[in-house]
């Protein structure tokens, strides 16, 4: 899996990844030449008295480092250029996947492992990448380098090479053996701090209503405890392979001293031979510790690169369809019907819509009630493909939604969702959702339809003390800083700026008093003339002047009618009424 999702996303940069590997190869060459220039000065230099000799091959020896110097730096460029711009990408292709997700599939992996995956999953990528490339190519190029330039300076000392190196791999494999678990576990009890931490953010309010802190700081502790417990399993690892690196590193010096000075005594090598014998033996150990350092970061990698390749190998389940059909007709409504709808979310025992089967009038107001649990958001969620009906079809001016492009959904359905979300940025900002395009005049005709201009404009003197700056008025994450009334009115303004064919209110206006509900339909009804309206409400007042009824109870469909049929016909509908008002009084 790590080599596909590096291959997927490293084409691009293949000419940086040639440039590397060649300024790597003059980097480890200047670097093994070294040694052997140095030896010549000792026993050709130094040995006999040569001054010349000495400036001449420590001249060149200047050249040859300041060259190794820059291939260095260069090589070092090159491989963040390729490793930082493949984090991009791979970033940008988990976002681009995620968004094509539907709810099925975001309610399967979670909010907070996907967090973690764009970020610090593809972060371990991207350091293995980066370091792969700044040191995984000198590796084997000054490990075999080092063995052939240690073998020429002296055969009989060669032994200590093939003893040396097989012990710090046995080291490293154990290492290695013992890590991979552990940073699967480090990358799940991250997942699971992030839920942990995201949850309690998101539900601050309730746990401070219920008096939980306490409760919430000891869930919080526990996963802290298993990650901090997971990552000090991890450092002692790393803690025994610096010591064992240096013991090795350490003998293999003393051997050479040992041993080679015996040969030195006899006359079988030369003092600046074994100089350079013993600084090969210990690039190669370098080398295989750097080596080490490497496979100590692809467990991890690994384990992240696996992540990864589950969501961009997740094919979501609202696919686009190989030849989009085109909607005819780009003013007016679209009609909307249902064929037999049955809907059941993964894994429900029974479904939760059960052969619905209507028609919405293009230009004509379509009303759904139901008592809580019925199905309604359910039913309304398929209207812009938020789901996929189960069986039977769902479609908009007689073509199938699935048989429609995304784009061609997003622009003939407007869904103001039962809970309203707002986005960091302007009240323009977030009104502009609906049409980039759209001027300030579009924007604040939009506004006075959803009853929203006085609080934007900053005149109330009450819910709307926040706002004083008008379409540049500041908008927290979420919408945190304004009202659920005033929340609920900025998405109706910024779906009136959308213009679709198609409006779709899943239960938009139970957050708004008796005066403002009537007001904010008042003005749909002159500004949404022509277009297709679906209604969802709690609120038999919101819906007495619709053309059509629709009565949902456990997922069918009981009574369908005018408001003034369904009073004398169903009596479902009259007991909704009756809970709310006497029958007389909306007769």
């Amino acid at each position: 899996m790590l080599w596909t999702v590096i291959r997927r996303h490293a084409r691009p940069y293949l000419p940086h990844v040639g440039a590397v590997i060649v300024l790597q190869l003059a980097t480890v060459l200047a670097t093994l030449y070294l040694p052997s220039l140095n030896a010549d000065i000792i026993d050709q230099g130094v040995a006999t008295g040569d001054t010349a000799y000495i400036w001449r091959v420590g001249g060149l020896m200047l050249v040859v480092a300041m060259v190794q110097v820059v291939t260095a730096i260069a090589a070092v460029w090159f491989g963040a250029r390729v490793s930082m711009g493949m984090g991009r990408d791979v970033r940008r292709s988990i976002y681009t996947r995620v968004d094509r997700f539907s709810t099925e599939e975001l309610g399967r992996f979670g909010a907070p492992t996907l967090i973690t995956r764009a970020t610090n999953d593809v972060q371990q990528v991207q350091m293995l990448v980066l370091m792969t490339l700044n040191f995984m190519v000198m590796v084997p190029i000054m490990s075999i380098g080092g063995i052939v330039m240690a073998v020429q300076e002296d055969p009989g000392l060669s032994w200590l090479v093939w003893v040396a190196v097989p012990v710090l791999m046995v080291i490293v494999g154990l290492l290695v053996t013992k890590l991979m678990p552990l940073f699967q576990r480090m990358q799940d009890n991250i997942d699971s701090i992030n839920s942990v931490m995201r949850e309690q953010i998101m539900g601050i309010r309730v746990v401070r209503a219920f008096v939980r802190e306490k409760h919430e700081t000891a869930r919080f502790t526990d996963a802290n405890a298993t990650l901090t417990d997971t990552s000090v399993r991890i450092g002692r690892l790393f803690v025994i392979m610096g010591p064992a690196i240096t013991i090795v590193l350490h003998l293999a010096t003393a051997a050479v001293l040992w041993f080679g000075g015996h040969r030195v005594d006899d006359g079988l090598v030369q003092v600046g031979a074994l100089t350079a014998f013993m600084q090969y033996l210990l690039q190669i150990l370098m080398a295989v510790m750097m080596g080490t350092f490497m496979f100590m970061m692809f467990p991890r990698a690994i384990i992240s690169a696996r992540r990864i390749g589950e969501v961009l190998e997740t094919t979501p389940t609202l696919a686009e369809p190989e030849q989009p059909v085109a909607l005819e007709g780009a003013g007016g409504g679209a009609s909307v019907e249902f064929r037999d709808v049955t809907f059941s979310y993964p894994g429900a025992d029974a479904p939760v819509l059960d052969g619905i089967s209507f028609t919405a009038e293009a230009g004509r107001t379509t009303a759904i009630i139901g008592s809580t649990g019925s199905g309604k958001t359910s039913l309304v969620s398929l209207i812009p493909r938020l789901h996929d009906a189960t069986s039977g079809q769902v479609l908009l001016d007689g073509v199938a939604v699935t048989d429609l492009s995304r784009a061609t959904v997003s622009a003939t359905v407007g869904l103001v969702p039962q809970r309203p979300y707002l986005f960091s940025g302007t009240v323009g900002h977030n009104l502009r959702f609906g049409d980039p395009m759209a001027d300030e005049t579009q924007l604040w005709r939009a506004l006075d339809v959803a009853q929203a201009t006085e609080f934007v404009e900053g005149r109330t003197t009450g819910e709307g003390e926040g706002l004083r700056t008008g379409l540049e008025s500041s908008i927290s994450q979420g919408g945190t800083n304004v009202s659920g009334g005033q929340r609920q009115r900025l998405c109706i303004a910024r779906t009136l700026v959308a213009r679709p064919r198609v409006f779709v209110f899943d239960d938009s206006f139970s957050a708004l008093d008796v005066a403002t509900d009537a007001a904010v339909r008042a003005g749909l009804d002159a500004h949404t003339q022509g277009a297709t309206m679906i209604i969802v409400a709690q609120r038999i007042a919101s819906i007495t002047g619709a053309d059509q009824i629709l009565v949902l109870e456990q997922g069918r469909i009981v009574g369908r009618g005018t408001h003034e049929d369904l009073l004398e016909t169903n009596q479902t509908y009259r007991e909704i009424v009756d809970s709310q008002i006497t029958v007389e009084e909306p007769a």
